[in-house]
């Protein structure tokens, strides 16, 4: 009785394996599955984009209400949100800690003019640093996607 009952369970584990093993080999391994934050280059190249970006932004007279009377240290805060956004949104390791997109904006008055200005900064950034064409596209996507929480009018 009891080597019966060894038997089965081997041949129960034995199945078991089998089936773990079409399942994997059915599956695309992670190795090709890279994601939007790996294909970009990771932290670094996203954060020289995103300090590209903010610098155009923050020099931009267009945008010098949105920082008039905000510090040094606000302004690197604004862009470490921006960044841990983007970073999270693309698949990275980072935790956007920030309030949310409506919340954050409410108030400001930003136009659609206002937010096609920042969307042509954001594009020259992710130009300059050269990302492909797909992956700008995919960017572009997840920030088109916060325009409804932000521009007010």
């Amino acid at each position: 009785m009891q080597t019966n009952s060894r038997f089965q369970r081997t041949a129960l584990i034995g199945l078991v394996l089998s089936l773990l093993l079409v399942v994997a080999g059915s599956m695309p391994s992670r190795a090709q599955e890279k994601s939007l934050y790996q294909r970009i280059g990771g932290y670094d190249a996203l954060a020289a984009v995103v300090d590209d970006f903010v610098g155009r932004l923050v020099t931009d007279k267009q945008f010098e209400r949105f920082f008039v009377g905000h510090s040094d240290d606000s302004k690197k805060r604004i862009r470490q949100h921006i960044l841990d956004q983007f970073c999270a949104a693309t698949g990275g390791p980072c935790l956007y800690l920030g309030r949310d997109m409506k919340t954050s904006h409410v108030g400001l008055g930003i136009t659609s003019a206002e937010w096609d200005a920042a969307a042509k900064h954001l594009i020259a950034s992710l130009d300059k640093f050269k990302v492909p064409e797909k992956e700008k596209g995919e960017v572009l996507a997840f920030v088109g996607s916060l325009k409804k929480d932000i521009v007010e009018k």
